[in-house]
């Protein structure tokens, strides 16, 4: 009860600043503004889609790139939940209560502000505002912003949601990816749901867009916004047969030749300069002529299915597009594609103690199947390097990790190329403007992209406002052509470094000792928005791999209290009675 008073207070509490602030827009006649959907992918690379270069078939996403402005130098955060919290509110995500994700939290930092990992009082979403506004809110896919009572997105302005409450999940049937999870948590309007015996889980989530939009269908007089959350191509990827088979034998040359091409074909696109020099390959990375036939074959596979995954997500949003012709509905709307962060690393299969969780739940990584039901695909650290074609990948704040596509299509938008630097935290502001819906009560950390999508100007920020992003320690500053990066371990240093990441991408060349004028400002700027925000410094020897073992252990521990409690009472039992037999041997023997 306690909870649900609670809540009822931060609705009421939103509500009133949101009516104070948007007067006008609940005033504004509905059939005047536009229809938003926003389709967000799962750690898809900077060049995975076909507009972007990659090998895919993405012909869906190819025409509203055609239609539309596309983003070379668009941003996000390093990892999914703080993204998520800064694309749904305009805010930064320490602001939002997202500092990092949950399963990499160090026990230092639990429930302290910025570290709550649910949306804060106070914090408004995108939902909530064209809520009030007078539009229809729908949510389907991955969450990943909190799943206790008033966490998901019922709670946070969405009319219908069905959604995931976990990093990952599989594709196929309702089940874990990580042993960190016990189930696979989906939620239908706040209630815990299960999903179909057929559930694919790119269609499913356009199937299920389309049957509240149908479901919804007297109230077409009023415009709507759709978000829907891909798991297309989080960890396992896993795609139908017929979409994977379209790529087979693309990948045979191996990883250092795909980053190779990849870099080139950007380069060609006018994504890259030119001249710029692709990075160098970390230290870690093995090379592919140093790996056996066998798994130079499950690496190519793997890639096949990551292509073939992107082509089913594609053809979903192709679906979901005609559907909105259908009724007459996709001229009016503003479509968003892009991705939560650079392309996954993760190779779990290295971990002996994953590989015994794998063979407990019955996944399996045979060549015959990769990707088909039961099992787990990665594509691992070589390839997400090359499919971010950036220094590095996902959980980084190398430009592997940042740089991400963005596409934005609709109507008073142009078709063009914008080479102007925008963040994630610009999407929400964005999209409010063109529906009529006011950006303040609370100030957003975003920037209107609108005068650079009208050409009314060059830029969204200009070069003397730094733009700062910290996620577990991996911390960057971008301020006019530089940017300033800090790596810190196991795949960094933990040094400062300062690029000129227009003419270098790759980060290929440390100005720092060069330009320490232009460092030390730009440390101060990092500062400065480290202290507004409330970043926390990570514990000493913090390690996010060993924190997610940590983690998954303690909540192991935790759910199977009761079978550890058993084992060792049994175990004392045991001691006992081995104590008590030896106790009457000893005395036995000396009676004799």
């Amino acid at each position: 009860m306690a909870l649900k008073i609670i809540e009822l207070s931060r609705t009421l509490a939103v509500l009133a600043v949101l009516v104070l602030a948007t007067p006008a827009a609940a005033q504004q006649a509905p059939t005047q503004r536009p229809n938003i959907v926003v389709i967000l992918a799962d750690d898809v690379g900077f060049t995975d889609l076909g507009p972007y270069g990659g090998e895919a078939h993405t012909p869906n996403i190819d025409a509203l790139a055609q239609r539309g402005a596309q983003f070379s130098r668009y941003y996000s955060s390093p990892l999914c939940s703080p993204s998520r919290a800064m694309l749904l509110t305009g805010m930064d995500n320490h602001r939002t209560g997202h500092g990092t994700i949950i399963e990499v939290l160090p026990p230092e930092m639990r429930g302290r502000p910025g570290y709550t990992m649910h949306l804060e009082p106070g914090v408004v979403t995108l939902a909530e505002r064209l809520q009030h506004g007078g539009y229809r809110t729908y949510a389907t896919g991955k969450w990943h912003l909190g799943h206790g009572e008033g966490d998901l997105p019922n709670s946070h302005g969405f009319d219908q949601s069905f959604v995931l409450d976990a990093s990952g999940a599989d594709n196929w049937e309702e089940r874990a990816y990580l042993p960190y999870y016990d189930t696979a948590d989906w939620f239908e309007n706040g209630r815990r749901a299960h999903l179909p015996e057929n559930f694919y889980s790119s269609e499913f989530i356009v199937d299920r867009m389309i049957q509240y939009m149908n479901a919804d269908a007297n109230n077409a007089n009023q415009p709507f916004f759709a978000y829907l959350a891909f798991q297309a191509v989080h960890i396992p990827v896993q795609a139908p047969a017929e979409y994977r088979d379209h790529y087979r034998g693309v990948y045979d040359g191996g990883w250092e030749q795909l980053r190779v091409q990849r870099w080139r074909r950007a380069q060609e696109l006018g994504l890259l300069p030119a001249n710029a020099q692709i990075d160098p390959s970390h230290p870690s990375f093995r090379p592919w002529s140093a790996i056996s036939p066998h798994e130079q074959a499950l690496y190519a596979r793997s890639m096949e299915v990551h292509a073939g995954m992107i082509e089913a997500m594609d053809h979903h949003i192709g679906r979901f597009i005609q559907y909105l012709q259908s009724r007459g509905l996709a001229e009016n709307t503003i479509f968003v594609v892009t991705s939560d962060n650079g392309p996954e690393p993760s190779n779990p299969i290295a971990d002996p103690d994953f590989r015994r969780w794998m063979r407990f739940t019955g996944y399996t990584r045979r060549l015959e199947d990769l990707g088909e039901r039961g099992s787990f695909v990665m594509i691992g650290p070589e390839n997400a390097n090359a499919t971010g074609t950036g220094y590095l990948f996902k959980f980084t704040s190398g430009e592997g990790g940042l740089h991400v596509p963005f596409i934005i299509a609709g109507p008073g938008i142009n078709p063009t190329r914008i080479d102007a630097r925008a963040f994630v935290t610009d999407v929400a502001p964005t999209l409010l403007e063109r529906a009529g819906v006011p950006l303040d009560a609370p100030a957003m950390d975003g920037v209107s992209m609108n005068p650079l999508l009208t050409g009314q100007s060059t830029f969204v920020r200009d070069e003397n406002t730094p733009l700062g992003v910290e996620v577990s320690g991996h911390s960057a500053l971008y301020r006019g052509d530089h940017k300033l990066v800090r790596t810190p371990l196991p795949l960094g240093d933990g040094t400062w470094r300062l690029y000129n990441i227009v003419e270098d991408p790759g980060e290929t060349t440390d100005l720092a000792a060069q330009q320490p004028e232009r460092a030390a400002s730009m440390l101060a700027d990092y500062q400065a928005y480290a202290e507004r925000n409330g970043v926390l410094e990570l514990p000493p020897g913090y390690d996010p791999q060993a924190q997610v073992a940590h983690n998954t252990r303690m909540k192991t521990y935790k759910r199977y209290w009761w079978i550890f409690a058993g084992i060792g009472l049994v175990g004392l039992l045991l001691l006992g009675g081995l104590v008590w037999l030896a106790r009457r041997l000893f005395f036995k023997r000396r009676a004799t």
